[in-house]
């Protein structure tokens, strides 16, 4: 899969302008990760692709419906398992998801392949439903100003606007996952507490999102901060509903990856040829490409095929 994927050529993301002036820095995060205490390695290695979503919606130039549905069809054929197709925002937001209906009907689904869209609230969800969608997720934050700045509200407020969605899930039986963003920093609040990752992720895991994805959206996070993020997380959300979505502004998203498999995660994010990054925070460079964490996982042993 690996070799497929090589094809894709990376798109040119410019440099990253995260302020040096924020401490992102932790007691954990300069002392020497143990690796003596973590769990075995996981043998498979769930990949989510992320590319046609997360890593296309941060362009500047308007992708053709036809290119994306192609994209998404040799994403495919490459054997990934799970394929973001698209996002159910308002246009006027988001330009770059604005075909999503002809996204979705587009695309060849393979047997065996989930194809999850993000919905932003109930309305984006009714949409994303009509549009054959059978998996949804939705997306907060640990960080009250990225929160407000991504979704124009609070915290609470965004946790309050998915119980509707997970109400309408369950009745309808969609399973839906949870995105959290900013886990390791943010752009306007510097260090995001641990703990409160873990509350954000508590009450998503309890309204029945079946997995949560932990966002270092702007690629801040080192080995040692992972690992005391998902120590506070783990006591509140099983290891095996938790995933990391790495950005790898920095050179640290694949080291972040390790950290995270040696603590039991076995769900990476990740997107082709490193596309993406995001709107709503200045200097968050594209996502670990798919092709670099399948090559390392092979390195390490690790099945991430169907």
């Amino acid at each position: 899969m690996a070799a497929v994927l090589m094809r894709f050529v990376p798109c040119s993301l410019g440099p990253a302008v995260v302020p040096r002036s924020l401490s992102f820095s932790s007691s954990a995060a300069v002392r020497a990760v143990s690796l003596s205490t973590t769990k075995p390695l996981p043998e498979r290695v769930k990949i989510v692709e992320v590319g046609p979503r997360d890593g296309l919606q941060n362009e500047k130039t308007i992708v053709p419906a036809e290119v994306k549905i192609r994209l998404i069809d040799m994403l495919s054929e490459a054997g990934l398992p799970v394929i973001e197709a698209t996002s159910f925002v308002s246009p006027k937001w988001v330009p770059q998801m604005a075909d999503q209906e002809e996204v979705m009907r587009g695309i060849q689904r393979k047997p065996g392949v989930n194809y999850p869209v993000l919905t932003p609230n109930l309305k984006g969800y009714r949409a994303a439903v009509t549009a054959g969608a059978k998996e949804v997720a939705i997306f907060g934050a640990a960080s009250e100003l990225f929160s407000k700045k991504n979704i124009n509200c609070s915290v609470e407020e965004s946790l309050q606007r998915f119980e509707e969605v997970m109400k309408a899930a369950k009745q309808e039986g969609i399973p839906v996952r949870g995105y959290i963003s900013c886990v390791l920093g943010c752009p306007y609040e510097g260090k995001v507490s641990p703990v409160k990752v873990a509350e954000v992720a508590k009450r998503l895991y309890s309204m029945g999102c079946y997995e949560i994805s932990l966002g270092d959206t702007i690629g801040v996070g080192t080995p040692g901060g992972m690992a005391e993020m998902l120590e506070a997380v783990k006591k509140e959300v099983p290891i095996h509903a938790l995933a990391v979505h790495c950005h790898d502004t920095y050179g640290q998203a694949l080291a972040n990856i390790l950290v995270a498999l040696q603590n039991g995660v076995s769900v990476v994010d990740s997107s082709v040829a490193g596309l993406g990054g995001c709107p709503y925070a200045q200097g968050a460079s594209g996502n670990v490409a798919t092709e670099d964490v399948i090559y390392m996982l092979n390195g390490l042993g690790i099945h991430t095929t169907l």
